[in-house]
């Protein structure tokens, strides 16, 4: 009983459960069916749920058949009303296509009324427009007529205007009508004629500054220079009311005769040969030497014509190309002064003209164009004098050079160019000038040096010791006193180096002139060359004489004596440039000269020469030994080969009276010194295995000829390497066998 209940039981909720599924299936959409369908066969149920389905299908069935009988009857009357609609719209059909016959009809005559009036129109449309464009025609037919007479008559300016309103106003306006084929044709022919003409001129104008360019920067170039003589004379002779020349002043012509007051001028410039001119003597400028009328003709036709731009472009482009023509240096400029110079006057006659083109026309050349030509040419220029001038040798055709250089940057800035680059260059020849110079006074020193006796300068009247003291501050109370004749400490190269040294310094003043420097500059690059010839020159050319093999001991001490006096003289150089500059050695960054510590290293390497010498002349004395270590025979008086040393020493440090007493001294020591160290290495030498008492006799006397000669010599103690006493030399022969055995193990 209960079992049933169960089952009737859980049948009903397996009913329930395929209900349910059933209502999911009905609601949900066909793509989320799968969990549904799964969970019915996941139970045990599912032919029971298929039979439930079944069911449900044919219920379905039924409702939608219900459903088609309902609405069957409508569909019937539907097709029923289609049907009778046809019929009342083929007779709508039938009564618009004869509504349309019978309009066409009606309407015929009006469309050929129509077609009428439309042909009316288009002709009177036609009728218009033909007399508007005759009457655009007939002025075209004036204008043109009027060219044709105004070009037979050779009236340019005319026919160029009439040319100007034809092309640009009314020919635009009829060039399509046939008609006008033939004006169109030959308006460019005389366009092209007239364009001939004028650019005919042009290269005439070209060619002709072309040729005269050289003339016109030789002109402007002679002009700059009467004005810098003039302002000379104006610095030198100030008067009241004098007035600076303006820019526009570069076109005037100075005509008075320019001679300068200082006597430097003429000799250091060597620039342009200047010849005597009467007062008011015009020098033709640029713009009589060139007639600029060409290219204001052309310039004036190109414009009318509309192609200004076309001629501005062609002359730029051909005034570029003789630019680079003037820019290309010759090869063999570096050779002489008139290549420079002439290249010069070339690239300034160049810009003459082109700063004359620039005032005078509107346009043609602007600002812009010719800084760019100046920053071409300045470049280009700047790269051929550092190339040329690097082979330049002699330090008196850098310095013409220089000067030209200098006319050449102040004559292009009286016209307004910037020339600082050029004066910037100028300090780079400066370097070069100083080199050159350097090459030059070495040469100088050398044959001084060369020339030298190395011996005191002997005076015998108060003329030469004037002389000689004029030329090296030189001042001695005591030789001033001595009768004559008498003799200066040093040798004649003393005073040809001071003044040699003094000429240098003039000639670097030379390059500073005009280069536009403060003094502090002046005085700075002056100084500083001056220590480059101190310093690497004259150094060099001491060091070398020093250094020569066959220089003797006299020759070196007078060369300590030398160098001592002209370590003295250098405080005298240095007023003496101080006096050409006016700047005082107490100025912030003034540079020192450094001669002091240049004849202190020539004295130092004399002194070192002089020690190394003594001790090289010691040493062939003593090879000249010859010590019989196993004679028998006891000496009593010193080797020869010793009395010959003495006597040269003797001889040799009577010369070092005339030295400093500490290099005296410090010379005799060395000397000493080195002889000791040398006599104790004959004793200890490899070879002498034995000694006998004759040999350290023998070797006992010239020890103590050498304690002789050093207490004639000076009084310290002489610190002897072998001390030998006469009375004791068993013991001492002991002591000596001894040490012999000691240095032997």
């Amino acid at each position: 009983m209960e079992r049933g209940k169960m089952a009737e039981a859980e049948s009903l909720e397996t009913a329930a459960e395929h209900e349910r599924i059933l209502r999911e299936i009905e609601s949900t959409d066909t793509a989320c069916i799968g969990p549904t369908l799964r969970s019915v066969y996941d139970g045990e149920e599912h032919g029971r749920f298929m039979e439930k389905l079944e069911t449900r299908i044919r219920n379905h069935d039924r409702e939608i058949e219900k459903m088609c009988n309902f609405h069957y009857q409508g569909f019937v009357d539907s097709i029923t009303e289609l049907l009778k609609v046809r019929g009342e719209a083929q007779k709508l059909k039938n009564q618009v296509t004869d509504t349309n016959r019978k309009l066409q009809h009606e309407g015929k005559e009006l469309v050929i009324a129509m077609e009428e009036l439309k042909q009316c129109r288009l002709q009177q449309r036609n009728i218009s427009a033909t007399v508007d464009k005759l009457m655009l025609c007939l002025p075209v037919l004036e204008m043109y007529s009027k060219l044709r007479d105004q070009m037979k008559t050779k009236r340019h300016y005319p026919a160029l205007k009439t040319l100007e309103h034809l092309e640009h106003t009314y020919l635009p306006q009829v060039s399509h009508y046939r008609f006008c084929k033939v004006m169109v044709d030959n308006i460019p022919k005389l366009r092209e004629e007239i364009k001939d003409v004028s650019m005919s001129d042009l290269k005439d104008f070209l060619e002709s500054i072309r040729k005269h360019s050289d003339k016109i920067g030789e002109t402007a170039m002679k002009q700059a220079q009467q004005q810098r003589n003039l302002d000379n004379i104006v610095l030198q002779q100030p008067r009241i009311g004098s007035k600076r020349k303006s820019k526009k002043d570069a076109y005037i012509i100075f005509d008075t005769e320019i001679e300068s007051t200082s006597p430097k001028s003429e000799q250091d410039s060597g620039i342009l040969d200047v010849e005597d001119e009467e007062d008011d003597e015009e020098v033709p400028g640029a713009q009589d030497l060139v007639d600029f009328s060409p290219v204001y003709r052309c310039l004036h036709i190109y414009s009318v014509l509309g192609a200004r731009e076309t001629f501005e472009n062609y002359y730029r482009k051909q005034r570029r190309k003789q630019a680079r023509l003037v820019l290309q240096p010759p090869s063999n400029m570096h050779e002489t002064l008139d290549g420079y110079r002439k290249y010069f006057n070339q690239i300034v006659g160049f810009f003459v003209v082109e700063d004359h083109i620039l005032h005078t026309t509107q346009g043609l050349v602007n600002r812009a164009y010719i800084d760019e030509l100046w920053e071409m040419a300045l470049s280009k220029t700047i790269a051929a004098l550092r190339t040329h001038s690097s082979y330049c040798s002699d330090p008196n055709l850098v310095l013409d050079l220089k000067n030209l250089i200098v006319l050449f940057a102040d004559t292009l800035q009286v016209y307004g160019f910037p020339v600082n680059q050029l004066f910037d260059m100028l300090l780079e020849i400066r370097d070069q000038y100083s080199e050159t110079l350097l090459k030059k006074w070495a040469g100088i020193f050398r044959n001084i040096l060369d020339s030298d006796n190395y011996s005191p300068i002997p005076v015998t009247s108060e003329e030469m010791y004037k002389k000689v003291v004029g030329q090296f501050p030189f001042q001695d109370i005591e030789l001033e006193k001595q009768p004559f004749p008498k003799k200066f400490p040093f040798s004649e190269f003393v005073p040809k180096v001071y003044n040699q040294i003094k000429e240098f310094i003039y000639a670097c003043l030379k390059f500073s002139e005009d280069l536009h420097l403060s003094s502090t500059e002046i005085d700075d690059m002056i100084r500083k060359s001056t220590n480059l010839l101190l310093t690497r020159t004259l150094s060099n050319s001491l060091q070398n004489v020093i250094k020569r093999k066959n220089i003797g001991l006299t020759e070196l001490v007078q060369i300590i004596i030398n160098t001592t006096h002209l370590e003295k003289s250098c405080k005298y150089l240095e007023e003496f440039i101080t006096n050409i500059t006016n700047v005082l050695p107490e100025t912030v960054h003034t540079t020192k000269l450094y001669g002091t510590t240049t004849f202190k290293d020539a004295r130092h390497a004399a002194e070192e020469e002089i020690y190394t010498n003594l001790n090289q002349k010691i040493d062939q004395f003593l090879q000249l030994a010859d010590y019989d270590w196993m004679t028998g025979d006891l000496g009593n008086k010193a080797s020869d080969y010793l009395v010959d040393l003495i006597a040269f020493l003797r001889s040799t440090f009577a010369v070092f009276t005339h030295l400093p007493g500490k290099v005296a001294q410090t010379a005799c020591m060395s000397a000493c010194k080195h002889l000791a160290t040398s006599l104790m290495q004959l004793l200890l030498e490899a070879e002498v295995r034995q000694l006998t008492l004759g040999a350290l006799q023998q070797f006992n006397l010239d020890v103590r000829e050498c304690e002789k000669f050093r207490q004639k010599t000076y009084k310290p103690t002489f610190m002897r390497q072998i001390n030998i006493s006469q009375g004791d030399v068993p013991f001492q022969r002991k002591l000596l066998i001894g040490n012999w055995s000691l240095i032997k193990n």
